[in-house]
């Protein structure tokens, strides 16, 4: 929260001035009291700053009278410079006003320190950051600005480093050398001795290590850590992102190891522990470039007519235990990440594509989840456990889908039951109100050199749902299942996927925003995800369907992964979890352990400890989404090299400051038409009618505006691509 909030108390004391002089007399004794009180409380613990409710209860302020004459107090005594105001807290002056928090480096000029969510940001200038880096923890002085009417902060000890190596090319002279560092908010270029340049030469996109920065010296000093390769490159320009983003390029020897003394028979003894399943009729449905294989599904008609369907997921865990390096890694990893042209596995090989994954025809172990249904979705009996299955056959979606489409081909009639089931489960969670948002994705096809040739949509039939539905099946069941658990009365511990109802501004003006286009979003609570669901129907096909559908996804909140059992608001259930993609996922791997702990019948386990992997897995899988757009980026410029100097249509799909973001009709491919480009008028952004506008001529460009644009320039090392409005 950077926006500081205006005086709240100005119209409280314009209703004084009517008050009697005796009246004004005791009230100003009462406050004079009420601000000793206030200063002695703060003083007594001068390095904890403290909120106004937290205020109000230590100074046992109950009437709302007091609360307002307490609020007038600290307004006043943060103006005259008698307290600090650190964030939304108020603090002793005796404390120096420190503070610790994390450097946002935003531009050239300021950033802001970081303290919590609930806190407000504290606004600090470059020149007062004493050369710590975005992302470094700080420790900061801060000081009330009257002027701007703001807390502004200064750096008086860096608490610890976020990283000390970073990346950009190489740019020699003939007495000294730099590296133009490439990160968005890393601002400063690291001077290096021509004796710390190892082998690199003039361009070459490297990685610096900052070995010192003295007080009196403009830049850092660094030496070349490692040489990437030349700019441009495929090669070089992945492990960019995979250095930027702290992606592992291997795994350590002793986790390899590890994995590769693992046997690759399945002991007999373990299979008599286990239900077998090997006779059912299975198989795996996934991309026709998949290499493991999470999940498989088995299906068999029973006497009394219902069919019994297994959702049997890899026992990844069965393998992976705990104390171990694979587990240590795998947590660490805590996903796979899935770049253009690589995947950066979660697990080594021998396991994510061998002993784990799902192939057909082996035999392997599994945890599944089975359930007796009717063809009508309804579940009459479920069970949960450690299985060994035998994949009798690998299915792409192409091919499943045809089976759909034809009802002919191996396992057709298996494959058709499977999806009428589905679409009945489908049907029923859109009658509960989850939302369904079909963004059209598109994805590249290579060359052998990684060079992108074709952009191809990934459209989702019936088998990508078929197989989403029944996972999402397994994934709310296993939840459910824990969640009756109960030990002392309460839930026991256990991983949870959550996902927040919307904020309800976002919602506002994302609503604002699609009435442009002519459609119509209903944003009372009870309503929003039949509306949103109308919405997608009607703008399927359209030219604006993605921008429409992207921006729906930005107003929604983000999906964790936490042990509070707060439900999927998107997909309308009241618990979920994610069990179903071990190989890939870390959360996973703890939820099969938690089911395992809890059908064994034992206790509780730490709540505090599953908190902090589920923290750490949320946060592991966001920097993974980063990586994986950052990928997409990059192979966007690249392929729209071939496009420079053509003229294309496109939508308006961001306006800031300093441009306007346009994503082309034909290639989606985003890139920018910088205001200073913009030669017709002077323009700028309006923040209130939330466009771009012309001084002179008054013309506006908005979100979802149709514009037709040049493609004026590309630069892949930036990842930018640049356009010209027409």
């Amino acid at each position: 929260m950077r926006k500081t909030s205006k005086n709240k108390s100005q119209g409280k004391r314009a209703n004084k001035k009517g008050m009697p002089n005796r009246k004004k007399a005791k009230r100003k004794n009462i406050n004079n009291q009420l601000a000793q009180e206030l200063i002695k409380v703060l003083n007594a613990e001068p390095e904890k700053p403290l909120s106004f409710r937290q205020l109000c209860r230590i100074l046992q302020l109950k009437k709302k009278a007091q609360k307002n004459a307490l609020e007038l107090i600290l307004d006043k005594l943060v103006e005259n410079g008698e307290i600090d105001s650190v964030g939304r807290k108020y603090q002793s002056k005796e404390s120096g006003g420190k503070v610790i928090g994390v450097v946002d480096h935003v531009n050239p000029k300021f950033g802001y320190i970081v303290i919590s969510e609930e806190e407000q940001d504290i606004w600090i200038s470059t020149s007062n950051l004493n050369r710590a880096f975005d992302g470094d923890t700080v420790e900061v002085k801060t000081h009330y600005n009257p002027t701007r009417r703001r807390t502004e902060g200064e750096v008086v000890k860096i608490v610890k480093r976020a990283k000390e190596e970073f990346i950009g090319h190489l740019e020699i002279s003939a007495r000294f050398a730099f590296v133009v560092t490439m990160g968005r908010k890393m601002h400063q270029d690291i001077f290096i001795p021509k004796h710390h340049m190892q082998d690199a030469k003039h361009g070459d996109k490297v990685i610096a290590k900052i070995t010192e920065w003295r007080e009196k010296d403009k830049n850092p000093t660094g030496k070349i850590e490692k040489v990437l390769g030349k700019a441009g490159e495929n090669e070089t320009e992945i492990h960019s992102i995979m250095f930027e983003y702290d992606l592992p390029f291997k795994f350590p020897e002793e986790v390899e190891q590890e994995a590769e003394a693992i046997p690759e028979e399945i002991p007999a003894e373990e299979i008599k522990k286990r239900k077998d399943f090997r006779k059912r009729t299975t198989f795996t449905i996934d991309p026709l470039t998949a290499k493991d294989f999470d999940d498989a599904i088995s299906i068999r008609k029973m006497n009394n007519g219902q069919w019994e369907i297994g959702v049997h997921i890899a026992d990844v865990t069965h393998y992976v235990r705990p104390n171990t390096q694979l587990e240590e890694e795998a947590q660490k990893r805590a996903t796979s990440v899935y770049l253009v042209d690589r995947t950066v596995p979660m697990l080594p090989e021998k396991l994510s594509n061998g002993l784990c994954s799902l192939n057909p025809h082996v035999d392997r172990l599994a945890f599944s989840a089975v359930f007796n249904m009717d063809e009508t979705g309804k579940i009459h009996k479920q069970w949960f456990g450690r299985t060994v299955i035998h994949s009798d056959r690998r299915f792409t979606y192409e091919e499943a889908q045809e089976r759909i489409e034809t009802g002919e081909g191996d396992y057709a009639t298996e494959i058709n039951l499977l999806n009428d089931i589905a679409k009945e489960l489908r049907q029923q969670r859109f009658q509960n109100g989850a939302i369904s948002f079909e963004s059209v994705e598109l994805r590249f096809e290579l060359d052998e050199d990684g060079k992108p040739i074709k952009l191809v949509p990934r459209i989702r039939k019936d088998a990508h749902k078929l197989v989403e539905d029944f996972m999402l099946l397994a994934n709310k069941r296993v939840a459910e299942y824990v969640f009756r658990k109960k030990e002392n009365g309460k839930p026991v511990t256990m991983v949870y996927r959550t996902h927040d109802l919307p904020d309800p501004e976002k919602l506002s003006n994302f609503a604002l925003f699609a009435k442009r286009f002519g459609y119509t979003v209903n944003v009372e609570e009870n309503s929003v995800a039949a509306s949103m669901n109308q919405l997608t129907e009607e703008v399927e096909g359209k030219p604006e369907q993605n921008i429409i559908e992207q921006q729906a996804i930005r107003t929604m909140a983000k999906a964790k992964y936490t042990t509070e059992a707060d439900g999927h608001y998107g997909l309308a259930f009241k618990h979920y979890t994610h069990f179903t993609s071990p190989i890939r996922r870390y959360p996973d791997m703890m939820v099969h352990r938690l089911l395992q702990h809890y059908l064994d019948k034992k206790k509780s386990v730490d709540r505090i400890l599953y908190e902090d992997k589920c923290q750490h897995s949320s946060e592991m899988e966001k920097k993974a989404a980063t990586a994986e757009r950052a990928s997409i980026k990059y192979k966007q410029v690249e392929f729209m090299q071939e496009y420079v100097g053509r003229a294309m249509e496109g939508v308006i799909s961001g306006v800031t400051e300093w441009g306007i973001f346009v994503e082309l009709e034909e290639t989606r491919c985003e890139g920018l038409v910088r205001l200073s480009s913009m030669g017709d008028d002077y323009y700028s952004y309006d923040e209130e009618k939330m466009a771009v506008v012309g001084e002179r001529y008054k013309q506006e460009y908005r979100i979802g505006d149709r514009v037709k644009v040049l493609v004026k320039d590309t630069n892949i090392e930036k990842r930018t691509i640049d356009f010209e409005m027409l």
